[in-house]
């Protein structure tokens, strides 16, 4: 039992640190290295920690809607939702990072067809969303990142 345990602390770690490095080498590149996964564009978002305060960063895939930016938050079918997410739940402002633009954003749930309407685009572009939602009894939210001004 200890050792699994051990195993699954290192993967994690090792899941962590090469995490840490796609951030690095995908702001230092401008999105040129780093910027698609599982054919779909990446992203940085910034959120502010709804304990800390503190500024943290995720790497997303995203779906283009027009000006807006849709991300899934499905963190893998695990039971609960990611940290960025709740983190958007208690201040839905932040920053992305999406090839070379930074914009601020301001996040919400899509709901109803909207929701349906981006969740098939989702799946149709990455299977692993479907599964994931079989692993998890929660509904993975859809959210829609909207830039808080307009590109001219």
């Amino acid at each position: 039992m200890a050792a699994h345990r051990r195993r699954r602390r290192v993967r994690r770690w090792i899941g962590r640190l090469l995490w840490q490095m796609h951030r690095w080498i995908y702001r230092r590149t401008g999105g040129r290295v780093g910027g698609r996964l599982a054919g779909m564009p990446v992203m940085m978002l910034t959120t502010r920690g709804r304990r800390s305060g503190m500024l943290r960063t995720v790497a997303l895939t995203y779906l283009p809607d027009g000006q807006n930016f849709v991300v899934i938050a499905s963190n893998g079918g695990a039971r609960r939702h990611p940290d960025w997410y709740a983190n958007l739940r208690v201040r839905p402002h932040g920053a992305i990072l999406a090839a070379r633009r930074v914009l601020r954003v301001t996040a919400r749930d899509a709901v109803g067809q909207e929701r349906e309407r981006l969740w098939a685009r989702a799946v149709a572009a990455y299977r692993g969303y479907a599964s994931y939602q079989m692993r998890t009894l929660r509904r993975i939210p859809v959210v829609i990142l909207e830039p808080e001004e307009p590109e001219v």
